[in-house]
């Protein structure tokens, strides 16, 4: 059987020193739910003498269902002429109440000497008593060997008898952190060799990304007989993040063969990646490797042409394998067989001459300004379009919206719009945050009574990209809309010179395609 490797989630606490990122408490606990279910080892759920609101996390996390994770409270060392005994953040550990807890330590000689400016033996001292008084409250104790490497490379004997005293004090662990993400693998790999020559107790990885090699060290670091794996969902973090748990559980399962996460939770990563990302809110990585929108996206014509006869020939794994999906782009530089593949769903590849009509369609289209990559709910209606599949839900007659301000007050704007429905007028009007708001509101609004469904959807993100800037205030303008619902996310492009127009249409796509799903799903 292979050999299983430990996964240790701090997205809870160091991904949360992030830039930008900030958890609830509500947040914190859903994550923690979830990164269980999904199968993680280990989650440390913050600092409890740092805030008050890690300090109820632990108390909370108490009463959550958690079936296999264990909750790790983390602190530092005692502070230096302090009995363990009396240093509060010893206590907040001890009185975090859980099963593990995680201390960080000093391991480079600069930072013991110029930092604390303290002497090794009261830095050993400081390691020793603080999993020694752990460990008496009979908890498991992880050492987080902070700066390992950085240290081991100027001073290894210093370095090694840090993580020893650890190991003497009845550590579990020691786990080695590249705290400055600076090192190489090489380097990863002879420190880990030298590590497990002088420890009887089992090695930990913990890795930063400021060159790009998280992911790379760690597993170097299990090649090289480390059993546990310290990270992040998608890698967020301090300055350049942390080793992404996404990618280290994909490669650890699908190229090296090692257990992890429960059966089935592998397949689970890219729905355990975006949610994240919502509970955070933050926008999805596209690239982000295994998990990512564009993973397995092809939109070079060869390429797609290759892919539908043999998927291997451009993917390194079946996207399935880790829960995604693949993608086939549409553009100005697809071939037939990108198109062939994207309207596989209406049965119409048959039709080589409507293949052709679509094609030299989205060509015009995108010359005007038109994207078509990240917009595929556009793209979709504009297959519905050329192959007559296409009945408008309802027809525009007339919209304004005005915007006014006056003095000091606040500017106010408003839209009216006038449809026909189901041969019926609709005219209304609504207010706004903005022209796109207002004009937003105002169509759901003259929809509401023929399709009630509208209300289940939402816009969730809006750009606008000027494509020809050269033309100045006249330019084309591009706006690109994400909607969702209960049960989706897709995007709609509209182009205009008009700012306000190039919005409208993409509004009225998202509408519309909302309005074509919902009505081929049975139970909408």
């Amino acid at each position: 059987m292979s050999r299983r490797i430990e996964l240790y989630d701090t997205t809870l606490r160091d991904g949360s020193q992030g830039e930008g990122v900030n958890f609830s408490l509500q947040d914190k606990l859903l994550i923690t739910s979830r990164l269980d279910a999904v199968g993680f080892d280990y989650i440390e759920g913050g600092y409890p003498l740092s805030n008050p609101k890690d300090a109820e996390y632990f108390q909370r996390v108490r009463d959550l269902p958690l079936t296999r994770a264990q909750v790790v409270s983390f602190g530092m060392t005692r502070r230096r002429g302090v009995a363990a005994e009396d240093d509060i953040g010893m206590q907040a550990l001890r009185d975090s109440g859980t099963p593990v807890c995680t201390i960080v330590g000093k391991t480079s000689a600069v930072h013991v000497f110029e930092v604390l400016r303290i002497d090794e033996a009261e830095n050993l001292a400081m390691i020793r008593d603080s999993v020694a008084f752990l460990k008496a409250e009979g908890r498991t104790v992880f050492y987080d060997a902070e700066h390992f490497f950085d240290g081991y490379r100027a001073n290894p004997e210093f370095a090694l008898r840090t993580v020893q005293a650890a190991q003497d004090a009845g550590a579990s662990i020691v786990v080695l952190c590249d705290t400055n993400g600076g090192r190489l693998p090489e380097d990863v790999a002879a420190a880990v060799d030298a590590v497990r020559k002088v420890l009887t107790i089992p090695v930990g990885i913990h890795c930063h990304n400021d060159c790009e090699l998280a992911i790379a060290n760690s597993l170097t670091a299990v090649d090289h007989g480390a059993i546990q794996v310290q990270g992040t969902i998608n890698g967020i973090g301090e300055r350049c993040g942390n080793a992404d748990l996404i990618s280290a559980a994909a490669n650890l399962a699908v190229k090296k063969g090692y257990q992890v996460l429960r059966p089935g939770g592998v397949e689970k990563l890219t729905e355990l990646s975006r949610y994240v990302y919502e509970i955070a809110n933050m926008n999805f990585r596209s690239g982000q490797p295994f998990v990512g929108t564009s993973a397995f996206a092809h939109k070079g014509g060869m390429h797609v042409h290759a892919v539908a006869r043999l998927s291997a020939s451009y993917e390194h794994i079946p996207p399935e394998t880790v829960g995604n999906e693949r993608k086939i782009l549409v553009s100005e530089l697809s071939g037939r067989s990108n198109i062939i593949a994207k309207t596989d769903k209406f049965r119409l590849s048959h039709d080589n001459e409507l293949m052709t009509r679509i094609l030299n369609k989205v060509q015009d289209l995108e010359n005007e300004g038109y994207q078509f990559e990240a917009a595929e709910a556009s793209f979709d209606l504009l297959v519905r379009k050329e192959a007559g599949l296409y009945q408008p839900k309802f027809e525009r007659l007339h919209y304004r919206v005005n915007v006014e301000t006056e003095g000091d007050r606040e500017t106010e704007t408003e839209a009216t719009v006038k449809l026909r429905v189901n041969d019926k007028i609709e005219h209304v009007v609504a207010e706004g945050d903005g022209p796109v708001n207002a004009l937003d509101t105002a169509l759901r609004k003259a929809l509401a009574t023929a399709y009630p469904n509208l209300t289940t959807m939402n816009l969730v993100d809006y750009k606008v990209r000027v494509i020809n800037s050269t033309e100045g205030t006249a330019a084309k303008v591009r706006v690109v809309i994400e909607s969702r619902d209960d049960k989706a996310v897709w995007s709609t492009v509209g182009v205009s010179e008009n700012i306000i127009e190039a919005s409208w249409l993409a509004l009225v796509d998202s509408v519309e395609y909302k309005l074509f799903k919902d009505a081929e799903v049975p139970g909408n």
